[in-house]
């Protein structure tokens, strides 16, 4: 018997050029699909052709859309629904591909009776029966322990250490902005071939703000998510007391909520690399830069989909633990 298994790629409202982009590089069409929020706010969702016994893959991050039109837990719901119409219509394997996990800076437990929302998501996610999760760039990688479903955890931090290689000064140095980026901003002074520095914010004398050696030189802040700002603000306000030449700003997931676009234009910082893990606002100013991630998206939704080795892509650079 003769067994074609099919690669369907549907898309929802979150970030529909991302799943256009990834669905170029696969060389398929977006499978069509209906999707509205009728008037009273529920979501509703149809596949207008059918998904038996193919492999789907649901492009949704988890987050608002810049118009206001989606929220991040209309979002999730949308993504919820699209998840359960698959497996109702037999798909044969449902994936769903989330470049941004919203919630996933909820991982733990702060204060008492607080919930760890990051793994109330990851329990939603499985009780629709989804078969796998692709993300990118989690906050902390622990995080796919909340899922007993395989995670394909990939990071961008390299396609971003690609783009700066080649004009990172001599006297170059990676900063992490909080002991909780640490990790991160070595994995990224590594690719660079620079020397790290880390940032106390909490201190309260600022000679002892920074652990490293940072006057005189060029820094580049590497932080996993740009949302309000404050961190990176904060990061730069230590930074310039230390006496640094300049200083750029790398992050995976620009959230940008509100108005951090125009405050960060305050901060006179060289440049601001970031992805297209969320959809960005138009009419981004000069010094913000964009790294397309969709290349690493659909290379790995093919490697799923054939059943090939994930870890593979970039040498197993790629995966992010």
């Amino acid at each position: 018997m003769d067994y074609d298994k099919r690669l369907m790629l549907f898309a929802g409202r979150s970030h529909p050029a991302l799943a256009a982009s990834i669905a170029r590089r696969l060389g398929v069409g977006l499978g069509p699909v209906q999707l509205e929020t009728y008037a009273n706010g529920e979501v509703y969702c149809r596949f207008d052709e059918s998904v038996r016994g193919a492999d789907v893959f649901v492009v949704q991050s988890l987050c608002g859309t810049r118009d206001g039109a989606l929220s991040i837990n209309d979002a999730f719901m949308e993504l919820i629904l699209l998840v359960d119409a698959a497996v109702g219509a037999s798909a044969h394997r449902v994936i769903p591909v989330i470049p941004w996990f919203g919630y996933s800076r909820q991982d733990k437990k702060s204060l008492l009776r607080e919930p760890i929302s990051a793994r109330a998501i990851a329990r939603m996610l499985e009780s629709a029966r989804v078969d796998r999760v692709l993300t990118v760039d989690l906050h902390t990688g622990q995080a796919q322990g909340f899922f007993s479903a395989p995670v394909d955890h990939m990071t961008a931090t390299i396609l971003l250490a690609q783009q700066l290689q080649g004009s990172v000064a001599p006297d170059t140095v990676v900063v992490a902005p909080d002991a909780g980026r640490v990790k991160l901003a070595k994995k990224f002074a590594t690719r660079l071939g620079t020397e790290l520095a880390i940032l106390d914010p909490e201190s309260t004398e600022r000679r002892h703000a920074v652990i490293g050696e940072v006057a005189g030189r060029t820094a580049i802040v590497v932080d996993d998510i740009i949302d309000t700002g404050g961190t990176l603000s904060a990061a730069v306000g230590i930074l310039r007391d230390a006496g640094v030449a300049s200083i750029r700003a790398v992050a995976v997931h620009p959230i940008l909520s509100g108005d951090t676009l125009q405050r960060l234009g305050e901060l006179g910082l060289d440049e601001v690399l970031v992805t297209d893990t969320v959809p960005l606002p138009v009419g981004l100013p000069p010094w913000m830069r964009v790294v397309g991630c969709a290349d690493l998206l659909a290379d790995t939704i093919h490697r799923i989909f054939t059943d090939d080795s994930v870890s593979e892509a970039f040498g197993g650079e790629n995966i992010r633990g």
